[in-house]
């Protein structure tokens, strides 16, 4: 993006702040639905910085303008905003404000404004609470900004919805509306507002195409203890999916009628989860019945897998085992013989993936990351950026697919040729750590939190360290971040059960040399059971050689070597019978012991 586009648009969002009285805008990452990934409509935070990362807020004054993101941004955000008037603030750093100290700072007047249709209540509420202490300023938060300055702003997507079939969901529909409307009984709840994409497309059962790499469909639930209304745009439902929601008694609205749904909704009381519903629709129930701040039981009931979908995680593991191996097969004689790039080689693996049943595409945009891009947390390659790989160095490929079956996320971090001992230092401590988690053994109900520093201590004990989570849970032909539960330092309260899917995925980055990331997708499962309660652990469902050509193996221990040894066995083991005999010789090389 021109760094004049960018002057035009501050200066144009300026003009309405002028003529509205404010001292400062802000403009947060989100949409309607709490969503992660937005759809083009949305994305007003990156129209108005230059920046795309996932996450990040925008704050614009009369003579500043500054972006707050998280680590997995810094080095990319600061290439993005090079040449524009924006401050990197880099989030979870001591020295770098708050979004309420700053705009304080900067002496803005008495009012400053946000879109309350694209905030969560809590994001909302902290922020006026804090706008409050610090001087009395109000926050107003019914001015969409870009409703008047993005003339060319994309429309809402009108993706075809379809039908996910029993066969991949493993539970009707019915009985997942009957267990929602038991756990809002237990928190007295009549009711509840379903606003999240994917918890909306797990409830009944059906996937979008909305959000690039989400399968997942613009829309609102409203649920009542007798009800059920989907409001949507209806021309995105074919007849066979309008006919099944009739069948589930299911009934249909317009999308821009939730408003006016929640104005008619009958019952005593509504559950509004202040983290995922936006700030404009609680205040819209809040004048028409009484509210309850409570959790919505989806997003922890759809953690945890059904053996269908445990079944169908298996499935889609083998399909992008096959495709991962030829990929990797091709890929070293490939770099020797010249002319592969980060962008040739992420669409090569693409061309495999695409040869697979039941492939819809990618789970996100495939970071292919060559030496000191490896460096950048979420690096995408682009024509801009992108570079020559050569036989030597480190390439780090994080990359997933999309299947009926299940969702998949890995990354690999491959030698090309020649390393400097840093480099293999580094990639053999990262590989120790993802195996500690992986060897981990834990009572039922524990927190991610609690076994984070299983991941890092091999890092910390020689000085190093990452910043983003080590793991995530990954949906089921859905998102591939799914919540609640999650391994990170900070405090995650979600606990761990038997059934849920988490990545593992410690690294190391070091700034305009090379990244290391090793991830796998694991289940956990039930072990032993003792007086102490039952304990868990977890299983690695993805298939795919770890890269020792890197590693020290003097480092590792006798348990970590037994691990991989043991992991490569069941890569082998599932993958062969799947390959033609040059593939197969391949990748018995590849699983070498060691």
């Amino acid at each position: 993006m021109k760094e004049n586009d960018i002057r035009e648009r501050l200066s144009a969002l300026r003009e309405v702040m002028r003529q509205e009285g404010l001292g400062a805008y802000v403009v947060p990452s989100g949409d309607p639905h709490g969503s992660e990934y937005v759809a083009d409509h949305w994305k007003c935070r990156e129209w108005i910085s230059g920046f795309d990362g996932s996450a990040g807020t925008v704050v614009v004054t009369m003579d500043a303008a500054a972006l707050w993101t998280d680590s997995r941004y810094f080095i990319a955000a600061a290439q993005q905003l090079r040449g524009t008037e924006y401050q990197l603030m880099k989030q979870g750093l001591e020295e770098t404000p708050t979004v309420a100290e700053w705009i304080e700072q900067q002496q803005t007047g008495n009012e400053i404004a946000l879109d309350g249709s694209v905030s969560s209540v809590d994001y909302v509420e902290d922020l006026i609470e804090e706008m409050r202490r610090r001087g009395g300023i109000t926050v107003r938060t019914n001015l969409d900004a870009f409703s008047r300055i993005w003339k060319d702003r994309p429309a809402l997507p009108q993706g075809q919805v379809r039908r996910h079939d029993i066969s991949f969901a493993g539970e009707p529909t019915e009985d997942k509306l009957r267990r929602i409307r038991k756990e809002l009984r237990a928190q007295h709840a009549d009711g509840m507002l379903v606003t999240a994409l994917d918890d909306i497309a797990w409830t009944l059962n059906l996937r979008g195409s909305d959000i690039h790499c989400n399968p997942v469909f613009v829309s609102f639930l409203l649920i009542s203890s007798t009800q059920t209304t989907l409001f949507v745009d209806r021309k995105k439902l074919p007849l066979d999916v309008q006919t099944y929601l009739a069948d589930c008694h299911v009934d249909l609205d317009d999308y821009e009628n939730v408003g006016e749904g929640l104005r008619r909704y009958f019952e005593y009381n509504i559950l509004i989860d202040r983290r995922q519903v936006n700030y404009s629709l609680y205040k819209k129930a809040q004048q028409h019945q009484r509210v309850v701040d409570g959790t919505s039981p989806i997003p922890a009931m759809k953690s945890v897998k059904n053996p269908t979908e445990q079944a169908g995680f298996h499935q889609a593991m083998l399909y992008d085992g096959i495709a991962l191996v030829r990929f990797m097969k091709w890929l070293k004689p490939a770099v020797a013989e010249g002319g592969q790039t980060e962008l040739s080689v992420a669409e090569k693996l693409e061309a495999f993936r695409r040869q697979q049943p039941h492939y819809h595409g990618p789970s996100f945009d495939t970071i292919s990351a060559y030496q000191e891009h490896g460096a950048i947390v979420h690096y995408e390659p682009t024509p801009d950026t992108d570079i020559p790989l050569k036989p030597e160095g480190l390439l780090l490929l994080d990359s997933g697919g999309q299947y009926d079956e299940g969702t998949t996320d890995i990354t690999r971090t491959i030698a090309l040729g020649h390393l400097t001992d840093e480099q293999r230092r580094v990639y053999t401590l990262v590989l120790k750590g993802h195996i500690q988690l992986e060897l981990a053994l834990f009572p039922d109900g524990c927190t991610g939190t609690q076994i984070d520093a299983l991941a890092r201590e091999p890092l910390w004990r020689e000085g190093l360290n990452f910043l983003h989570g080590t793991g995530h849970g990954v949906g089921s032909f859905l998102c591939v971040h799914e919540g609640p539960h999650q391994v990170r330092m900070n405090h995650v309260p979600a606990p761990l059960h038997a059934g849920m899917t988490i990545t593992d995925e410690p690294g190391v980055y070091l700034e305009g040399r090379f990244g290391v990331r090793i991830e796998n997708i694991l289940l956990i499962t039930e072990d032993k059971k003792t007086e102490c309660g039952q304990f868990l652990r977890m299983k690695p469902l993805t298939l795919c050689p770890i890269d020792t050509e890197p590693l020290l193996a003097e480092l590792l221990t006798e348990e970590e070597r037994k691990w991989l040894n043991d992991y490569h066995r069941m890569v082998c083991k599932h993958l062969a019978p799947h390959l033609n005999a040059d593939e197969c010789e391949w990748l018995e090389q590849a699983c070498r012991e060691v």
